[in-house]
């Protein structure tokens, strides 16, 4: 059986990629992810995901007991489509500083688990009206310069 972490959390899907969101509760993860499904993005686990490694790839699953679940505050815990698991693209810390000009930074896994790669990592405030636009800028960004990265080495 292969290796996870149990980490607090909340994550989505957009297209193939997931979006880890961390930070403490009561950071904006769930309200969040609510934006980005008004988006289209779907839940893959709220408050509770699972994390493991295949392929080298970081990715996300939601524990049995919670999938498909979302707590919606002032109005309760709502059952939503979601998505069995993503594999990571992108994490949001909602607890960092958020810079205007940022360096690029990585997510580091959990201990425990096994080597993968490390998806980049961006700092936010969830509760901007515009936090769920600019993950969606900051996955575009990143497939840019993965399709540039791909036409070089041709």
């Amino acid at each position: 059986m292969p290796k996870s972490a149990n980490i607090h959390a909340t994550c989505v899907r957009l297209g193939r990629d997931g979006v880890l969101l961390t930070g403490r509760s009561g950071s904006g993860k769930s309200d969040l992810a609510l934006r980005l499904i008004g988006l289209g993005a779907v839940l893959v686990a709220d408050d509770r995901v699972l994390l493991s490694v295949a392929h080298g790839r970081l990715v996300a699953a939601a524990p049995a007991a919670i999938a498909g679940l979302l707590e919606v505050r002032g109005v309760g815990i709502v059952p939503m489509k979601h998505a069995a698991q993503a594999p990571i693209a992108l994490v949001v810390d909602l607890e960092g500083t958020v810079e205007r000009l940022p360096q690029p930074r990585r997510f580091a896994p959990p201990s425990g688990l096994p080597p993968a790669s490390r998806p980049p990592l961006i700092c936010l405030n969830a509760f901007e009206i515009s936090a769920a636009y600019k993950i969606v800028a900051a996955l575009r960004l990143q497939r840019d310069r993965a399709s540039r990265r791909a036409v070089k080495r041709n």
